[in-house]
């Protein structure tokens, strides 16, 4: 099955998977990448609970444009990617496909959205908040992983 989002390799039609073979060593990049975003996300206070409070209260407008530039940014690197037929560094095709709506998009965008303004925490953060030293972020991480085990093993059951 397609997902909106593939590369696929020049030399087979391998859809979200690249044929390259690199050392272990070679993702070191990805984890220096991730603690530099971490870093970012904590010095912008986009992991502190009280922000994202006022932000579901409509209190301030801090975390609004955070995420109205993410969009933004997003938009316009999507665009980029088409319009100059943009490869991967390993000379890799990408490709979007249109996705397709299902209710289930709009109950899990609710659960998403309650368990956010609950906890104070999205996927993106949460190893930031942990790295910040906020331990009782980790009950919320194991919940993350929990739900989706859950969501998997019912996953073919669920309504389309």
């Amino acid at each position: 099955m397609p997902t909106d989002f593939e590369v696929r390799s020049l030399d087979t039609n391998c859809i979200n998977e690249s044929q390259l073979q690199h050392k272990w060593y070679h993702n070191l990049k990805y984890a220096v990448a991730g603690i530099v975003f971490g870093i970012v996300l904590t010095k912008a206070e986009i992991i502190s609970w009280f922000r994202i409070q006022e932000m579901f209260r409509l209190q301030s407008f801090h975390m609004y444009g955070v995420i109205g530039t993410a969009v933004v940014v997003g938009m316009l690197s999507v665009w980029l990617i088409k319009r100059f037929k943009v490869k991967t560094i390993y000379g890799e095709e990408i490709v979007f496909h249109p996705k397709k709506f299902n209710k289930g998009q709009i109950i899990g965008g609710l659960i998403f959205g309650l368990g956010w303004a609950l906890t104070g925490a999205c996927p993106g953060p949460l190893f930031a908040q942990i790295g910040a030293g906020f331990l009782v972020i980790l009950v919320v991480l194991a919940s993350a992983v929990a739900g989706t085990w859950v969501y998997g093993f019912f996953r073919d059951k669920l309504p389309h």
